[in-house]
């Protein structure tokens, strides 16, 4: 892809402008003109690979999702040609919008680029052409949708009718039915999980708050915008931190080979006026993300997006990932909606939050804990409340990072006991200025409670198992990092682990440790991971001592952990058992400030407890432990 030189005084960091954008989408969008069938309805892309929804809906995934580019780009050339392609499709080639099907997703994307391009699209159609559409995409207002950010899609097919005036009624309907369902899944503080459970990643941008507040923003709703635009405005202040210094956004969830969709939000904020970043911030990190990406053989010979993260990666798809679903990263584009003469495209870059300094903050809606070193620009997200099993290695390890990937076998940042490292049931025990915790059980009845202390770019991992016999083998792993690169990982043993053993793949090294007589084990280690080309050694950043406490009022007695770093202050904390059983987290109102019922309580800089969660009961055979900092 030929761009256009780098502008170094308008943009410091990345180099590109809106003439970058332009070029790209361009590009982009004359590379997949070839593969469009003769009558344009479809657009078929190279290779083997299929979707579980078949050729005929994966055909229909590369007409809508590079049309959203045209209707971004507001291209009325290439407008024109998905006009013939849309008369075709509705004309018996495309398939039927059914309950749970993939054509239903699609059908939203051609919804939003009807409605963003109604002037140069919809009202040059025939009446016939029209009528045909309206009724091919009234089909989504009753289809049945998965329960998830699915639910958003009969919303915006529902949005563009209701303004052309089509079933106003059912339009309606489906619209406040849609809007209705996701509010069981807003978490609070700018986050939705992504359907029941804990399913936090990108979706919460691209999909959660992209599709309400667009809507709201299209129908010019002042009390939907002003309920959909301050999430966003909540969310986008967390959000920004998962970007690196080098434009990676952080590595974790599914459907990652939609890369630079990752900067809709950024750029839905400064189009509906819902942000907190400034107007160069906001490019920055956009322009970042898309360079980081077009750098890195996103695109092949072709001009085509692969089927990957940077070039062809299998390892990053699903089994809906068809050879047309990188281009739900036309998302990205959402930006080239505002004029050329708006701020976000005139100001001068300002730098990113990992780029700014040292920074560890608690999200309590995921209940992560997210780290980032302005040194060498690197992000770590630390998981202690994000879970869907269906898709990992992706949710349910400890921690991602925007320049790390997580391995299937062995596992990276994981804890294995007698041989199983699964992680799943993981309940929230609250986050903290400079820490995050977890419990998770396993099938086995074995309870291990986690806990992450970090700062600059150290971290004290402390892992306390029950249940398992004594002399059960625990192994804790680090961050696996890629040959070559200059990043490093360190994995030192601080208690309960007696050294390394060598760990096949590219995690270069595990701590190995047994569980003791008694209720529980302690494991704690130091980690780091580091780009910095001389760090002070590891051992000399943090003095940890772990003491087992007798406690008068508890017959499993507890633990307790200090942490002193060596340029800041002395963080305690505490593992014991109550009486009263396995913690729970804050009911949906969030009317308990802290984890229920031994809490999560801090003398020193706060501390939160998820929200609006469902809660666990499950029980370990040994009572269920918690931690508090003191």
């Amino acid at each position: 892809m030929h761009l256009p030189p780098p502008d170094l005084a308008r943009s410091p960091r990345t180099g590109y402008t809106r003439a970058h954008w332009e070029t790209a989408a361009d590009a982009l969008l004359a590379a997949v003109e070839p593969y469009a069938t003769e009558d344009r309805a479809l657009y078929h892309f190279p290779g083997s690979r299929q979707s579980w929804s078949g050729r005929l809906s994966d055909g229909l995934e590369g007409y809508a999702r590079t049309l959203l580019l045209a209707a971004f780009r507001r291209d009325e050339t290439a407008l024109e040609r998905y006009a013939s392609g849309l008369a075709a499709g509705v004309r018996g080639v495309w398939p039927r919008i059914e309950d749970r099907g993939q054509p239903l997703v699609e059908a939203a994307s051609i919804a939003l680029a009807l409605r963003l391009t109604r002037p140069m699209l919809w009202d040059r159609l025939d009446d016939s052409t029209r009528q045909r559409t309206a009724a091919w995409l009234g089909d989504a207002l009753t289809a049945e949708p998965w329960p998830c950010n699915w639910e958003l899609f009969p919303v915006t097919v529902g949005g563009f009718l209701e303004s052309v005036g089509h079933e106003p009624e059912a339009s309606r309907k489906a619209i406040d039915r849609g809007l209705e369902r996701i509010e069981q899944w807003y978490v609070g503080d700018g986050w939705y999980t992504d359907g029941p459970g804990r399913a936090f990643d990108y979706y919460n941008g691209w999909a959660m708050h992209l599709y309400p507040v667009l809507h709201a923003w299209l129908a010019d709703d002042s009390d939907l915008s002003a309920r959909y635009g301050d999430r966003l405005t909540t969310h986008l202040a967390d959000y920004a931190r998962l970007f690196g210094g080098d434009g990676a956004p952080m590595h974790q969830g599914r459907s990652l080979t939609y890369r630079f969709a990752t900067t809709a939000p950024l750029w839905l904020g400064a189009l509906t006026g819902h942000t907190p970043l400034a107007p160069g911030e906001t490019r920055r990190l956009a322009s970042g993300a898309l360079r980081y990406f077009l750098e890195r053989d996103a695109v092949d010979a072709h001009g085509l997006l692969t089927l990957g993260w940077h070039g062809p990666d299998e390892s990053v798809l699903q089994g809906y990932s068809g050879p047309a679903s990188p281009y739900w990263a036309s998302k990205g584009f959402l930006g080239l909606l505002l004029p050329p003469e708006h701020e976000v495209w005139t100001a001068q870059e300002e730098a990113g939050p990992a780029e700014r300094e040292d920074a560890v903050t608690p999200l309590a809606a995921p209940n992560w804990l997210i780290q980032s070193t302005g040194s060498d620009g690197l992000v770590r997200l630390h998981n202690h409340g994000s879970e869907d099993v269906r898709y990992d290695p992706y949710y349910t390890r400890f921690a991602y990072s925007t320049v790390t990937r997580p391995l299937g076998s062995p596992p990276d940042n994981a804890v294995t006991v007698g041989g199983d490292p699964h992680r799943e049931g993981i309940v929230p025990l609250g986050t903290g200025q400079g820490w995050a915790a977890s419990r998770h059980l396993r099938s086995s009845g074995v309870e291990v409670t986690s806990l992450v202390v970090a700062d600059g770019a150290v971290e004290v991992r402390a892992h306390l198992v029950a249940g398992a016999a004594p002399g059960t083998e625990v192994l804790l792993t680090g961050w696996a990092t890629t040959k070559g690169g200059a990043e490093r990982a360190e994995l030192l043993p601080v208690h309960g682990l007696t050294g390394h053993v060598a760990s096949a793949g590219v995690v270069d090294e595990a701590l190995a440790g047994v569980v003791d007589e008694g209720p529980a084990t302690l494991f704690v280690a130091l980690a780091r991971l580091t780009a910095e080309p001389d760090p002070l050694p590891l051992q000399d950043l943090a003095a940890v001592e772990v003491r087992r406490t007798p406690a008068a009022d508890d017959a499993h007695g507890a633990y307790d952990l200090s942490v002193r770093w060596r340029t800041g202050p002395e963080r305690r904390f505490r593992f014991l058992a109550p009486a009263a059983g396995p913690t729970e987290v804050a009911d949906a109102d969030g009317a308990r400030e802290n984890a229920a019922p031994d809490g999560v309580a801090t003398s020193s800089g706060g501390s939160t407890a998820s929200a609006g969660l469902p809660v666990s009961h499950e029980r370990s055979a040994a009572p269920s432990w918690s931690v508090k900092p003191r």
